[in-house]
């Protein structure tokens, strides 16, 4: 393997790394990250870090200070509420056109998910909870069998599962009424219930939605 190769690879492999651990919450907002100590714990060079580094600036998840480090980006309230009306979009759109028998077979896939979100709540696992309610809204959309829209919602995966985690003490508060909320849900898909399914989503949203802090402009900090 030529030394531009291994370069690449091991610059992909930072980025993935650093990119996880972001995502999931291992690296909060207004953290601060140095090449050296990421270099040391992915075993790679500092070089490498420096292209993954770069790459996560122009993707907007951190603010690079030159020979100070970088600095982990948060959400403003705007992208929060953006999110959301997204989100909102996407799935009553996609359940109000999904035919009944995809329905039927989602809600009974969606029942199932409920079952493991209650288990993950009761061991307290906020990491395989966003897992498993990640999938659970994804459903929503796949239920609308439109790829184009299937497309966009995936766009939105990464900003969503970073606000979960940023809200993860939130969730772990009121997981009783997230779980009614989810099963609410399930009953308006398997009925055809739109207008209520579309009603329940809205409060849902409004509910789990990430605490906003200060802006990116401010170098600061920036939903289920």
């Amino acid at each position: 393997m030529s030394a531009k190769k291994e370069t690449l690879s091991a610059a992909e492999r930072a980025y993935r790394v650093i990119r996880s651990q972001i995502l999931n919450g291992v690296h909060a907002p207004g953290t601060m990250l140095g090449e050296a100590a990421l270099a040391a714990e992915i075993e790679v060079s500092r070089t490498p870090v420096r292209v993954a580094l770069a790459r996560l600036q122009d993707e907007g998840w951190i603010l690079i200070y030159p020979k100070r480090g970088a600095i982990v980006q948060g959400v403003d309230a705007r992208t929060i509420a953006e999110l959301a009306d997204a989100r909102y979009v996407l799935e009553t759109t996609a359940v109000d056109r999904a035919p009944d028998a995809l329905r039927q077979r989602l809600a009974d896939r969606l029942e199932e998910s409920i079952v493991e979100q209650r288990a993950a709540f009761a061991e307290e696992d906020i990491a395989r909870f966003i897992d498993l309610t990640l999938a659970f809204h994804r459903g929503f959309v796949e239920a609308g069998d439109n790829r184009v829209m299937l497309e966009m919602y995936s766009q939105l995966s990464d900003r969503h599962r970073f606000t979960l985690f940023m809200a993860r003490s939130h969730l772990l508060a009121r997981c009783e009424e997230i779980i009614v909320e989810h099963e609410a849900l399930t009953r308006h898909l398997r009925s055809g219930d739109a207008e209520s399914f579309a009603r329940t989503l809205r409060g849902h949203i409004s509910e789990n939605a990430a605490p906003s802090t200060p802006g990116r402009d401010s170098g600061g900090l920036l939903e289920d």
